[in-house]
């Protein structure tokens, strides 16, 4: 089956529906990077060029964070235009036609859109590269029309007309380089070439009085962004960005909170691309903990300890009962931590674990709602947090230990809810796992548990207290060495494979994190975000609830369609600061933005996750998103408990803590009961409602609470014993 999809979206070539894989490897390719439908895979001598160049861009991030370091600015802007150039070379603007179609000669009107582009983006590469090797640049106070008509005009217009030749070029053939993406490719080291050459003025400058040619090299870069957001992550984003570039000039004439003064184009643009957007804390975060994390999940692909866990998962509950469904919630969870996107997850496990469950009795929609739910969990599961820990620690200064810590009882309650939700599936349907005989044996993986060390260091070395780039560089190290423990050994070719698809792992996450500092930098210079603090403000004046589900609310909509790391980074600079002025602790107040960042890709109505598993279910997105809604409801309901009760982010006594937890996770139990309308046997609706009632209760953890749950819910329970006995379906088991 191959998956026709848009640019950006997780649907990957060839699918398989049903994995076949040996008993003792279930997980065999489980975690192989998938090809998308848009990405090019070079041979040959044009193989080996673009492979050493992403090797090169892995090593120097890592050589950089760990040996010698490189001043912040000129650091973030090698990143995003290292990215931005892989990016053209391995996305297309277009999706490719089935391998063998005929190829199509080049249009008159590609020529006319191409022509001018080349001799444009030359001519300001020739420029900026003239003015770096003499020392001619543009210092503060230079005239106005300074290299305006060699760089400034040259490099908007060829960019422009480069983008618009990559749209309207057919995609010919995924082997060979476009001319419209290698002039993107020239543009964007051009426009990096002249930031980096005037960094020192653009410092001091860009919020004053920027020279035109720093408006034009800003509005180039910002656009370049924008074409490879649209190529890894969709229009969802684009159109968000481009909605609040147009409210940067549109606010004089808006209404109420949304006013304000205006920017002239020059100031505007040239700001954006300063440390306070493209360059500030999301690419702060994406050019060190992002890349340096997923270089670590590289580590496991290429030494196929990630398989390992998969594997694990599979021995210890592929037998239970709706056993693919168990081991989706766990090794989704754990795969989804490291690799830090929700549909890139549901891609590469999904396609085992979904037709697995379909195989044991799983409807396609609610199997691939399981994996979407389960690969969205593992944005908020620690250490890792699929980066987001990262991100939350650079924005509120908060020790990322302290993040990881309260992160551990909401993140066991979500996971603990998915596998009760499964689990009572399972019950409902009188579902049995796979055959043993079709499964890893436990003993034998039970044997390989050093491969766990990666993991172990890296948690180990966190709570040692060193920084998060050793701990991870640590880790990613291991890796590498318990590989020689298996039949897998990691040499020189295999670390080399591991940093080049670490780059091209790291591409969608580079441009999503500029993009999101498009936002960002726009917020801080509009002053948005205070306003809005004061309008949320207002609304607390009546209810604090209220003010906290408009804040939920406005977290989903901003997240919808938009990977985890640029929904967190977007939401917090908009909701946190009037949450914290509400009175709210700024740790409680960027979970709660956090959660409904990254619930967003399982909400309605547009669910990414949700969608990529239905892709591989072949199941209805829409029916989809909304049961992967339903499992994954849990982590709609825990948020607006942290307001209430402290200890569920371990921020009391350890009983306080120890308490919270355990009645929340009672409470979890009987909402997956109401929500699947099973708890210890069939209940009917009107019990159901109770059941929910008991289970809210309980998950708001004061003791008159606790007491009406528990009370609630044992009488529930004799209700049911004494009126409707538990009466089973016929099983239904994975076998052949």
């Amino acid at each position: 089956m191959t998956t026709k999809a848009q640019p950006g979206s997780a649907a990957v070539d060839d699918m398989p529906d049903t994995p076949k894989r040996p008993p003792d490897n279930i997980a065999a390719g489980v975690d192989a990077e998938p090809i998308m439908t848009n990405q090019r895979t070079f041979s040959g001598a044009l193989g080996l060029i673009f492979t050493a160049a992403c090797v090169l861009y892995t090593a120097f991030h890592i050589g950089v964070m760990n040996v010698y370091p490189l001043e912040t600015w000129i650091y973030r802007l090698v990143h995003v235009t290292g990215g931005l150039a892989l990016g053209f070379i391995f996305f297309s603007a277009r999706i490719f036609p089935p391998q063998g179609s005929e190829r199509q000669p080049v249009t008159p009107l590609e020529w006319i859109l191409l022509l001018p582009a080349a001799v444009a983006i030359f001519t300001a590469l020739g420029q900026i590269a003239f003015a770096i090797a003499t020392n001619d640049r543009i210092p503060t106070g230079s005239p106005p029309d300074k290299m305006l008509m060699t760089f400034g005009y040259p490099i908007i217009i060829g960019t422009v007309l480069a983008i618009l030749a990559s749209w309207t070029s057919p995609a010919r053939d995924r082997c060979k380089l476009a001319l419209p993406d290698l002039l993107l490719v020239i543009a964007a080291i051009a426009v990096g070439a002249y930031i980096m050459a005037h960094a020192e003025f653009l410092r001091f400058r860009a919020q004053v009085f920027p020279h035109p040619n720093d408006m034009y090299a800003a509005i180039a870069g910002i656009l370049l962004i924008l074409e490879l957001t649209r190529r890894l992550a969709g229009l969802a984003l684009v159109i968000i960005v481009g909605v609040f570039i147009l409210y940067g000039f549109v606010g004089p004439w808006l209404p109420g909170v949304l006013e304000h003064r205006g920017y002239a184009p020059a100031r505007f643009f040239a700001f954006i691309y300063t440390d306070n957007g493209v360059l500030g804390p999301t690419t702060a975060v994406s050019s060190t903990y992002i890349i340096l994390f997923i270089t670590f999940a590289a580590f496991l692909q290429a030494s196929r300890v990630g398989e390992y866990f998969v594997n694990f998962a599979f021995a210890a509950a592929g037998g239970a009962r709706g056993g693919p469904a168990k081991v989706a919630v766990f090794s989704s969870g754990l795969m989804g931590m490291i690799n830090g996107t929700s549909a890139g997850n549901v891609v590469s496990t999904g396609s085992l674990t979904i037709p697995l469950m379909k195989r044991v009795g799983y409807k396609p929609q609610t199997s691939a709602s399981i994996e979407a739910a389960a690969s969205s969990g593992g944005q908020i599961l620690p250490p890792i947090m699929g980066a987001g820990a990262f991100i939350m620690a650079e924005i509120t200064g908060i020790a990322y230990a302290d993040i990881v810590i309260a992160a551990i009882i909401p993140a066991a309650l979500y996971f603990l809810s998915v596998y009760f939700m499964v689990d009572k599936e399972a019950l409902k349907n009188n579902m049995r796992g796979l055959p043993r005989s079709e499964l890893p044996q436990f003993a034998k993986m039970a044997k390989q548990a050093f491969l766990f060390i990666p993991i172990v260091i890296l948690i180990g070395a966190l709570f040692m207290g060193y920084s998060v780039i050793r701990a991870g560089t640590l880790a990613m190290a291991a890796a590498a060495v318990v590989s020689w423990l298996t039949p897998f050994r990691m040499g020189p070719k295999t670390i080399l494979y591991a940093l080049e698809i670490a780059a091209r792992m790291s591409l969608q996450l580079v441009a999503v994190c500029a993009a999101a500092g498009i936002i960002v930098g726009i917020i801080a210079l509009t002053g948005i975000g205070v306003r809005f603090s004061s309008m949320l403000l207002a609304v607390a004046g009546q209810s604090e609830l209220l003010a906290l589900f408009f804040a939920m609310c406005v977290s989903i909509i901003l997240g919808m369609g938009m990977p985890t790391t640029a929904a967190y980074a977007v939401a917090a600079s908009v909701i946190a600061p009037g949450l914290i002025q509400m009175g709210i602790d700024p740790l409680t107040a960027h979970f709660f933005i956090f959660y409904f960042a990254v619930m967003s890709a399982i909400t309605p109505p547009v669910a990414l996750a949700a969608y990529a598993g239905a892709a591989i279910a072949r199941s209805d997105p829409m029916r989809t998103s909304v049961e992967s809604f339903k499992i994954g409801l849990a982590a709609f309901v825990v948020p607006f408990m942290f307001f209430y009760s402290a200890p569920l982010l371990m921020q009391g006594a350890w009983h306080e803590n120890l308490h919270a937890f355990l009645t929340a996770a009672l409470g979890i139990y009987l909402l997956a009961s109401s929500i699947q309308g099973w708890f210890f046997g069939p209940i009917k609706p009107v019990l159901r409602i109770i059941v929910l009632a008991a289970a809210l209760a309980m998950i708001g953890g004061g003791l008159q609470s606790d007491i009406i749950g528990l009370v609630v819910a044992a009488t529930v329970f004799t209700l049911q014993k004494k009126l409707a006995p538990t009466a089973l379906p016929p099983a239904r088991h994975g076998s052949a």
